[in-house]
């Protein structure tokens, strides 16, 4: 009940206050201080996000849900409304635009992510077909694919004959990461799918893809993939950047699992948790970079 209390004091009267007394002695703005006194990436653009969603000036607010094409403009706002000389501060500039596009990007790419997963995998879709015959070919590259419909997708993890049923809760963007994965890293895949076929230790390799492409997106969806992308993405994050983010839960989390020796499957829950609890970890690291790097 106190710290509420405190914060509230804090963010209405003496955050205001503190900041006009350190600019009266400094001659800089909090804007200025945080983009000078801090390096690229997630420390820099968090504290600058944060900035400007307490800001009290609507013009300074604004410039967080602006769109890529404004920003330039929307730097210049926030400049005359601080009243920032480019001569005195001639890097301002330039370090809040990147700021900007990395904090706006954000929102987009999640809209994109979410538009991906919204859209409905049909067998009558030309392209989504396409995906899913690519899949197998990288993934299978010495087995023909007898039919269609045939009980040979489960040997990639998929549950039934028809692997578009296992689309259902991430849509295409369940399909669209697991090819990229396999045509980004196909060594690293094929890898990853024999030990998903191991006879002891083996887990549905596709049904599995598509469950860590729901804990990416539960994770961006949360904000708590900022600090990745504020630090691996020196501009607005897009959708490769998110793929390239589940390549790393895909490779990371088989590794986990062969090293932990799971009993049995039914286990898969429980060490899947296991897994998000060390992701979520990792990524309140200011320096953290969830990059794919093979052993």
């Amino acid at each position: 009940m106190l710290g509420c209390i405190w914060q509230y004091v804090y963010t209405s009267f003496l955050r205001y206050w503190l900041k006009w007394l350190i600019r009266q002695a400094t001659g800089t703005c909090e804007l200025q201080r945080i983009c000078s006194g801090y390096n690229p990436g997630a420390t820099r653009t968090s504290k600058a996000e944060y900035s400007l969603q307490s800001s009290k000036n609507k013009v300074l607010r604004g410039a967080l849900g602006a769109s890529k094409d404004d920003l330039e403009k929307c730097v210049d706002q926030i400049m005359k409304e601080k009243n920032i000389k480019p001569e005195k501060d001639p890097q301002f500039r330039g370090r809040l635009h990147i700021c900007l596009l990395q904090i706006t990007g954000y929102s987009s790419l999640f809209s994109s992510v979410e538009d991906l997963r919204k859209e409905v995998f049909s067998s009558e879709c030309p392209q989504h077909e396409a995906m899913l015959l690519k899949l197998w070919g990288l993934l299978m590259p010495s087995v023909e694919l007898e039919s269609r419909i045939t009980k040979q997708w489960g040997d990639i993890g998929f549950q039934g004959d028809d692997p578009k049923t296992d689309f259902r809760g991430m849509g295409l963007l369940g399909l669209t990461n697991l090819l990229f994965f396999s045509e980004t890293y196909p060594e690293e895949a094929r890898q990853v799918l024999s030990h998903a076929n191991h006879p002891k230790l083996g887990y549905s390799y596709a049904i599995v893809g598509i469950n860590l492409t729901e804990m990416a997106f539960s994770l961006l969806r949360s904000g708590a993939l900022k600090p990745h992308f504020y630090n691996s993405v020196q501009s607005a994050p897009e959708l490769r950047d998110f793929h390239l983010l589940y390549c790393y839960l895909a490779y990371e989390f088989d590794r986990f699992w062969v090293a932990e020796e799971p009993e049995s499957i039914m286990l898969f829950n429980q060490y899947r948790e296991r897994f998000h609890s060390i992701v979520k970890t990792r990524l309140q690291d200011p320096a953290v970079s969830l990059t794919l790097a093979p052993h």
